[in-house]
């Protein structure tokens, strides 16, 4: 992993993503990386799911998977190297070090029509969120540490512009937005809707924006009153306080009382706590489910 990070600084945020999205769905099985058998007529891998087409990182697990190969054939599961390369990624950007078990078993099994409904949504409210994450097993604070990993990488346009210029279809941006935030906003991600109609296209809408490189991250979208690092840190909930939320499901972790304390509580703090919540969060993703 430290050669791939060194070569690629983007591969953490990446990884996390990636094992996020295989772990919500039926537990951390590897069942992201599986690819559609007869993919022009039957739509049956997760990899192919809306919420999954901008997801990245799956060179990255090919090539440790074809190193370990080498040295040990058949014996390392694509589930334990997403799950530990991950960890090992969190690391290098800057974040905790935490035990991981092995022994997972690889999925021979993916679950399209599951990854399409329990996603959570960067639309989504506090509400919503709070309950696909119970569903699997976490409550508040786990949930707001977890959404502490945005700290690192870059969120892309296509989740952003619905708030910019279409906000739940009222053609208008989000009002929750401070005036010089979204013009900020606006300058980083232009309106890619079809200009002839007003409305915006819809958020992940294809494989191919995922090679966008516009976007934002939230050291980013601080104000210049914040001193804060760009790593792996608390300058995500301090965003959040300022009211510079980039996806509307992240700020929307201020619209409920329990949600907020955690949020100010992360903000004031050092970086200790939030490191040590979401460390002990991630060691709570669930093997499989069975």
């Amino acid at each position: 992993m430290a050669q791939i990070f060194a070569a690629h600084s983007d591969t953490p945020p990446a990884l996390l993503r990636l094992l996020f999205h295989d772990c919500f769905i039926q537990g951390c099985d590897a069942s992201i990386l599986l690819d559609d058998s007869n993919e022009s007529t039957n739509r049956s891998a997760e990899k192919l799911a809306i919420p999954n087409q901008t997801l990245k990182g799956f060179d990255k697990v090919e090539k440790i998977k074809e190193e370990l190969e080498k040295a040990c054939p058949g014996v390392v599961s694509c589930a334990d190297i997403l799950v530990l390369a991950t960890r090992d990624g969190i690391v290098l950007a800057g974040g905790p070090f935490y035990p991981v078990f092995t022994g997972r078993r690889d999925s021979n099994q993916s679950y399209f029509q599951e990854a399409m409904d329990d996603i959570p949504k960067p639309d989504g409210n506090i509400t919503q969120t709070l309950g696909l994450f119970t569903l699997r097993g976490f409550n508040e604070r786990e949930t707001v540490s977890l959404l502490g990993g945005h700290s690192i990488g870059k969120i892309s346009c296509e989740f952003i512009q619905g708030r910019l210029f279409n906000f739940s279809g009222t053609g208008q941006p989000d009002p929750s937005i401070a005036s010089d935030f979204l013009d900020e906003m606006r300058r980083n991600c232009q309106d890619s809707g079809n200009s002839s109609n007003g409305t915006a296209s819809p958020p992940m809408v294809s494989r191919a924006m995922s090679e966008l490189t516009l976007g934002m991250t939230y050291y980013q979208g601080l104000s210049s009153s914040v001193s804060s690092g760009s790593a792996f840190d608390t300058h995500y909930y301090q965003s959040l306080l300022q009211g510079r939320g980039l996806l509307f499901s992240d700020q929307q972790l201020m619209a409920e009382e329990k949600t907020e304390r955690l949020v100010r509580a992360y903000a004031s703090d050092d970086g200790s706590t939030f490191q040590i919540d979401f460390a002990r969060s991630m060691m709570k993703m669930r093997p499989s489910v069975s």
